[in-house]
């Protein structure tokens, strides 16, 4: 390996560098990964939420509570 710095496979900016693990003839072994890309102008930024990625609560009806308990 050349460098030991990692970078964003879409925009080629830096990314830093994050510890996950996997398990190898029964130990749990380091492995060094690029984490995510928090550059704002790239396609695979972590931070950047669209709207297929927004989580709605569902409508509420006051007929849905259990008798005796209010909302």
């Amino acid at each position: 390996m050349d460098s030991d710095e990692h970078v964003c496979p879409v925009c080629g900016q830096p990314v830093q560098t994050v510890v996950r693990r996997h398990k190898t003839l029964g130990a749990w072994v380091p492995v060094w990964v690029g984490g995510p890309c928090h550059n704002p102008e790239c396609e695979a930024n972590a931070d950047r939420v669209t709207a297929s990625d927004k989580v709605t609560a569902p409508d509420k009806d006051p007929g849905d509570a259990p008798a005796g308990k209010s909302s």
